[in-house]
């Protein structure tokens, strides 16, 4: 199992994405999604985010939500339990990523960007301004075919 975090940094209406672009053989290539990544040894979730945030972006996190736990599972990979976060205080230069293009980003323009399925529901908890969660995501290659979000099912 992995344990991992994600971020989306708030500025204004939008948040900073990464378009996964540069590494070869990766899962996510192609796709936008927040920064973040997997736990080292040791590490809390707060760890991990502030760790991530500062290698991939440049950028010292100084406020930040703990949004949500995300579980998926996949046909690919282990089982992943992603803490989701939000962030909107930060100090320091946005500097590039090489594992992609950094971009602020219309929250209203996400949805039409190539991006995951099931981002698309913690997305929209994340609008709503839902209360803290667990959403359990199952894919079967790229395509979600299960999600439950605190017990009701959504897909």
């Amino acid at each position: 199992m992995w344990n991992t975090t994600l971020c989306y940094i708030e500025k204004g209406d939008c948040y900073l994405l990464l378009h996964r672009v540069k590494k070869e053989g990766d899962l996510n290539r192609d796709k936008w999604i927040g920064v973040g990544g997997k736990f080292e040894e040791g590490e809390s979730p707060e760890d991990c985010l502030l760790r991530e945030v500062k290698e991939e972006t440049g950028l010292t996190l100084t406020s930040y939500r703990f949004r949500g736990i995300v579980t998926f599972v996949s046909d690919r990979c282990p089982t992943e339990y992603m803490h989701l976060f939000t962030a909107d205080g930060y100090e320091g230069e946005l500097h590039a990523c090489d594992e992609g293009e950094l971009a602020y980003v219309k929250k209203e323009e996400i949805e039409r960007l190539p991006i995951w399925e099931g981002d698309r529901i913690f997305l929209r908890l994340l609008r709503e301004e839902a209360p803290f969660f667990s959403l359990k995501l199952v894919y079967r290659g790229d395509t979600l075919i299960h999600a439950v979000c605190n017990g009701a099912v959504l897909v």
